[in-house]
């Protein structure tokens, strides 16, 4: 049976330590960590990932603030909020929901946001920051990636890593990272690769990251390998209350039994994406506290 990077246990664990620095920072006098979430529309998923967020603010006991706009605000009005939150020296990172409606452009609002209070590491400078000795707040599903494999003691200097996913959000930065920081032979594949099964059957560490169910089967596995399933959608399922369920992009229930290490989904990487925003927050906090 393989062994299971569980996203849960190393995010409580990790709130945890934050949660210890909070309690140093509150008996030094000081205030405390501040995260702001700025949602836009009425997006059920969009609404569940900021409670993820907000309740995870609480249970490290940093102070959070949640400014919410209908799907018809102008970009202009949210530039001007993004504006004065980039100036308001109480709050010490904040985050812009994504998806956005259409007629708002997330890059513009992306990189209307000041760098060092960019938690979410989607600015440019912050992405760039990666292949630099200078790295700032990095982007939070990577890190949280690398934070997993760094907990679970996984080696990755010298080894095969496959990428499956070029996204700004989440492949992009993590095969930099992969190989930045992690030593490791990097093969990035997207939705123009030819064989994708060639490349993925070669990889000691497999990442994917897409968002379609049942794309990674049994057979495109190198056995023994480790695998990290970003991918997470809401499929329909009539036999459940909520009406539905969330998968991954690795066709577990085969691919398991073969893995070395695997990430269930939910409860892999989502619960280490939304620590990350937290351990961003705390160095954001520290810079302008140093």
């Amino acid at each position: 049976m393989p062994a299971i990077l569980d996203g849960r246990k190393i995010s409580k664990d990790i709130k945890g330590e934050i949660a210890q620095k909070v309690t140093s920072i509150k008996a030094e006098g000081k205030r405390v960590p501040h995260l702001a979430i700025i949602i836009v529309g009425d997006d059920v998923a969009s609404h569940t990932y900021v409670n993820g967020k907000i309740n995870a603010c609480k249970e490290v006991g940093f102070d959070f603030t949640l400014m919410h706009f209908a799907s018809t605000v102008s970009e202009k009005k949210l530039i001007k909020h993004i504006e004065q939150f980039n100036e308001d020296e109480d709050i010490d990172g904040f985050i812009v929901q994504i998806p956005l409606p259409e007629h708002i452009s997330v890059e513009r609002i992306t990189e209307s946001i000041s760098p060092w209070k960019d938690v979410d590491g989607f600015t440019n400078q912050n992405f760039g920051s990666i292949v630099s000795r200078n790295q700032r707040l990095l982007p939070a599903t990577p890190f949280g990636v690398m934070e997993l494999i760094r907990r679970y003691e996984i080696q990755t200097e010298g080894k095969n890593c496959v990428v499956v996913g070029a996204s700004r959000i989440a492949g992009a930065p993590l095969s930099l990272m992969l190989l930045q920081d992690g030593g490791a032979t990097v093969t990035v594949c997207h939705k123009l690769t030819e064989n994708l099964a060639g490349h993925t059957k070669k990889a000691d560490i497999l990442v994917v990251a897409v968002g379609k169910p049942g794309l990674i089967t049994k057979e495109m596995v190198k056995e023994g390998a480790v695998i990290i399933d970003i991918g997470i959608t809401r499929v329909e399922d009539t036999s459940r209350k909520s009406g539905f369920r969330l998968v991954g992009d690795v066709v577990y229930d085969t691919v398991a039994p073969i893995a070395g290490y695997i990430t269930p989904v939910p409860g892999g990487v989502g619960p280490m994406t939304i620590v990350s925003l937290l351990l961003n927050t705390l160095k954001a906090y520290g810079v302008k506290n140093a």
